[in-house]
Formats: C-alpha cells, structure tokens, sequence
C-alpha cells in the first residue's frame, strides 16, 4: 500500500470541504481523481502531498504516518518522497530548464555536480535535453509542463501528485503527456495520483475515483 487515508475531514471556516474520506492507493498504480468544481478533489490532493493538514484523520504514505510529522520533518519528507505536478507548471522564470529541474535536489543536500547529472538524464529521458539551457518562456506549453515533470522526478519519489496537469495543454500535447505518466510508471514504478477534468485521461488510468461533495461516491 502507497497511500493510505482514513476518516480524512477538512473544513474552511464553516464550509465543510471533505466529509470522512478514505482511500486506498497501491504501488505504481495509476490513478484518477475526478469530480465537479467544488467537490474537494485538490484538498484531498493537498492533503495527501502533506501541503495542508486534515482536521482530522490519518495520512500514511508507503508506510509512514505523515499526518503526526512536525513540520520541518514533514518538509523533508516531503522533498525527498512526493513529486508535484501543477496545471500551469509553476516554473521559476529566471531560471534555465536545467536549473528548474535541478532545485528540489539542491534542496535535499545533493551535490551540484550531481544535482546537474541527474537533471541531465532525465531531460534527456523527456527529449528535452536540447532545451536544457532554455528559460521558461523559451519553451512550448508541453515542453514547460514536461520539464515540470522532470523537476517533480529528480529526487526519484514514491508518488507523484497531479493537479490537472494536462489542463493549459492542447490535445496533441495532452495525449503526450498523458503517455509519458504510463512510461513513467513502467519505466520507474512510480504511483500517480491525477486530479483531472480530461474524461479522456481518467478513463485510460488504472482506476477513477469519483469525489462529489466532500465524499467519494461509492460505485
């Protein structure tokens, strides 16, 4: 088991986002979260990737139980075993693809040199290896999220957290990026979880879960 939640509640004020969820995700599994606006699916998302806290509830991740964790622990764990992957890939403009791939690594105490080597190979797994010395704005929409991609990859983490990764992209861009989540997968073994409005995507996943108001909808 990758993922484990349990009882998982979040409330804004009084507007009660997530309602008791619990949710099971394996290793290397592929898999889907989808839902109207509203439903809570980027909480849970949030939550899960130990960027927010549930009100109450248990997060274990590959074993471990984060949802205890005092923060600077938390951080640390976070950097080193969950990778995310935002709509509008959140890349530091002044920064060369490279250098935006190699900053979660430099964070976690790697050397450059290594931090350079790493960053390289996986650019180069991406075809992207000819755009290393490209700032952002250089870049196409597929190329910027494909090195958001790599960017969550290069500490090597158990899971990796979407959040409708492939929304700002075109079809053509889309269906690339959705193929090299599965090679990635396969190549790697890592577990995804893809919070996503794109039917197409959910439907070629593993697995969909389906979140309405708070709660995941029993099938």
């Amino acid at each position: 088991m990758m993922i484990k939640l349990e009882g998982i509640t979040k409330s804004f004020g009084s507007l009660q986002v997530l309602k008791g969820i619990d949710l099971e995700i394996n290793k290397g599994e592929i898999v889907s979260i989808v839902g109207p606006s509203g439903a809570g699916k980027t909480t849970l998302l949030q939550i899960m990737g130990t960027l927010d806290e549930p009100d109450a509830g248990v997060v274990q991740i590959d074993g471990t139980v984060v949802s205890r964790m005092k923060e600077k622990e938390l951080s640390a764990f976070r950097n080193k075993n969950i990778g995310f992957v935002f709509q509008f890939h959140q890349l530091l403009p002044e920064f060369t693809a490279l250098e935006n791939v190699m900053i979660p690594a430099l964070i976690a105490g790697v050397s450059s040199k290594e931090a350079h080597e790493r960053a390289v190979k996986i650019l180069d797994f991406m075809g992207l290896v000819d755009r290393a010395s490209h700032k952002p704005n250089e870049l196409s929409g597929g190329e910027k999220q494909r090195v958001a991609v790599a960017r969550a990859l290069i500490n090597d983490p158990a899971v990796i957290l979407a959040d409708e990764p492939s929304g700002s992209l075109d079809t053509h861009n889309k269906e690339d990026l959705h193929q090299l989540f599965f090679d990635l997968r396969d190549r790697l073994g890592q577990t995804f979880v893809i919070v996503t409005h794109d039917e197409g995507l959910a439907k070629i996943t593993d697995r969909t879960v389906h979140m309405v108001d708070g709660m995941i909808k029993k099938d």
